[in-house]
């Protein structure tokens, strides 16, 4: 197997899912592997891309179906003969996709855990049944972790298609919690393999005179608190919290930069947000606009710039898969404020990281900790390179290529003739 391709409803930005993506191909491709993509929407090489607007969970036509579909328990004639119609192109484009590029190996992100788009994850199941492609799918979130799937009109997909269990697709999930459920409730054997980042090459220092572009831009002056809430704006992210956070230090100028844009739930929990922002005296300053993960995207700043100016990371999550925002906070050597989330408390926590954690209320002694951090340089500084160290043992991209090439090169699909 020398081609593999990745597909995914989105495959572009900084979402957890394009960066998973990112890390797995970088991985990949330092092995001798070629990589190209299948997405709705894609901003990788577009020579190795193969871009279908319908496969993207925000095209007008699948907005329409999962409105009609989500919240109710009953669905339309209508909607059922749109996803029939939806399922047949869509497939026939994967197809047309694995021709294209010689693909031999397939790599589903996500789209057979979440049914953000339906006609998609069918269409890739029948592609599979039918072709015993060998596949590997990776899971980043189920549906039954998502209160919004849990009334639906669409159960009968949802069992097919959600994952669905065949014999020539590995399945790969984030964490262990996400592991037992899989098992218990569909059967399916799966393989646990962490989020990752580049832990072996450090990041490069940020230039001075960028951050001091940048902490203009945000509105701070020289002695203001840079206070990072490094995620995109959805209600599960508990932003609420980061706010009471900032809130609570009492500051001259009291501001929370949120670096990632809003999500795919709508725009109410952006207002709200704000809002909550406005009543507390606290500015939220959104700079996803201005923020790419590369020089190469054209925009002004990068992550790296963002987090090389952060002062505090905060991560007040109710729920994460695993924890993108954690890892990138270690790799660039930040403190940060967590929430407690099942996730972090069952595979994060127990490796001995030392942060600034709460049980979902921020108390005075949380504040207490964060002044210390800030104010104490020397205590500061231990924390975020006893932090990097452990995160670099566990968490690494060569944890990753040691987990995930066994899964690429071992492939026994002699039960199909192949």
């Amino acid at each position: 197997m020398k081609n593999v391709g990745f597909l995914s409803t989105r495959i572009k930005g900084t979402d957890g899912v394009s960066l998973e993506i990112e890390k797995w191909a970088e991985v990949l491709e330092r092995n001798g592997y070629e990589i190209f993509y299948f997405a709705g929407t894609c901003d990788r090489d577009s020579s190795r891309s193969y871009v279908v607007e319908e496969a993207f969970f925000d095209h007008p036509e699948i907005r329409k179906i999962n409105k009609s579909i989500v919240g109710n328990w009953r669905r339309s004639p209508d909607i059922s003969m749109a996803v029939s119609k939806l399922k047949f192109y869509l497939k026939d484009k994967i197809y047309d996709f694995i021709k294209k590029f010689h693909i031999d190996l397939l790599i589903v992100e996500n789209a057979l855990a979440i049914p953000m788009n339906i006609p998609l994850g069918l269409a890739i199941t029948e592609f599979i049944a039918e072709s015993c492609f060998p596949t590997i799918a990776h899971h980043h979130d189920f549906y039954w972790e998502r209160e919004r799937f849990l009334i639906n009109s669409a159960k009968d997909y949802i069992d097919r298609a959600f994952p669905p269990d065949l014999k020539s697709i590995k399945h790969v999930v984030i964490n262990s919690i996400a592991s037992e459920q899989l098992s218990f409730r569909k059967g399916i054997s799966n393989v646990v393999i962490p989020n990752v980042c580049d832990f072996r090459n450090p990041p490069e220092e940020v230039d001075e005179g960028k951050k001091r572009e940048l902490r203009k831009f945000v509105g701070l002056e020289e002695d203001d608190y840079f206070i990072l809430q490094p995620t995109r704006i959805v209600p599960r992210k508990w932003i609420e919290k980061a706010i009471d956070i900032v809130y609570m230090m009492n500051l001259k100028n009291p501001t929370l930069v949120i670096s990632h844009e809003g999500g795919d739930e709508g725009d109410i929990y952006v207002k709200r947000i704000l809002n909550y922002g406005e009543k507390f005296g606290v500015r939220i300053k959104l700079i996803s606009d201005v923020v790419g993960w590369g020089r190469e995207n054209g925009k002004p700043y990068t992550i790296s710039d963002v987090y090389g100016c952060a002062d505090l990371v905060t991560y007040p999550s109710g729920y994460e898969g695993f924890g993108n925002a954690f890892l990138e906070t270690l790799y660039y050597k930040k403190p940060i404020v967590v929430n407690r989330y099942s996730i972090y408390i069952a595979d994060i926590e127990p490796k001995g990281f030392d942060v600034i954690s709460f049980d979902g209320l921020v108390s005075e002694d949380v504040i207490e900790r964060v002044y210390k951090v800030l104010e104490d340089d020397g205590y500061r500084k231990k924390m975020v390179e006893l932090n990097y160290n452990l995160a670099k043992k566990h968490f690494s991209l060569e944890t990753l290529e040691k987990k995930l090439l066994p899964l690429v090169e071992d492939f026994d699909l002699s039960f199909c003739g192949r």
